[in-house]
């Protein structure tokens, strides 16, 4: 499985959401929160091309955007495919 990493703060319900559905589809989360160290939210910016919301969802290099991106694709039948063998 590819890792899955998730730029995040802890109060964002988002997050919660997108953290829940990774789980459910048995992804292991590397959380990395951007409120506690502001170097991680200007990785955050330039890592996603300037995007400045909460969460930004990567798995293994492929970044997928925010939480109603996370949805899009599972309702597509995409994540299950992202996350059982990382190509993509």
């Amino acid at each position: 499985m590819p890792e899955v990493r998730m730029y995040c703060t802890a109060v964002c319900p988002y997050c919660v959401r997108a953290e829940q559905l990774l789980l459910r589809r048995g992804a292991e989360i590397t959380k990395i929160r951007v409120d506690l160290d502001p170097e991680r939210y200007e990785e955050m910016l330039r890592v996603t091309g300037g995007r400045r919301t909460v969460p930004q969802i990567f798995i293994g290099e492929r970044h997928v955007g925010g939480y109603d991106d996370l949805v899009e694709l599972d309702m597509a039948g995409e994540l299950v495919e992202l996350l059982g063998d990382g190509t993509a």
